[in-house]
C-alpha cells in the first residue's frame, strides 16, 4: 500500500508536511474525512491566518486527495497525486 492508515496522518496528501499539519489540526481539521469535508476557501483562509511562509500553499487538490484516502481508494489516490505537479492539478 505504501500510505499510512493512520486517519489523523495528514500528511499522505500531497502539499502537507508537518507544519501545515499542526495547522490544520490546530484548526479543527484532525483526519481525512474533516479535511476532504473542508472547503479549499476555507482552507485557504487558514493558511493566510498562518503568515506570509504559507501563501505559496496550494489547498486546492487537498480535499479531493483526502476524500479519497477516507474512502480507501488508494490506487486511485496514488494515481491523482501522480498527475499532480507540486500538489497542484496541472490541468
Amino acid at each position: 500500500m505504501g500510505y499510512s492508515t493512520n486517519p489523523n496522518d495528514l500528511k499522505i496528501v500531497e502539499g502537507i508536511g508537518p507544519k501545515i499539519e499542526g495547522l490544520l489540526h490546530g484548526a479543527g481539521i484532525q483526519t481525512w474525512s474533516d479535511l476532504a469535508a473542508t472547503s479549499v476557501d476555507r482552507l485557504r483562509e487558514i493558511l493566510a491566518e498562518a503568515g506570509e511562509r504559507y501563501r505559496l500553499a496550494d489547498p486546492t487538490s487537498w480535499p479531493k486527495q483526502a476524500e479519497l484516502a477516507a474512502s480507501g481508494n488508494w490506487d486511485e489516490l496514488k494515481e491523482y497525486q501522480d498527475f499532480l505537479s507540486g500538489g497542484k492539478d496541472p490541468s
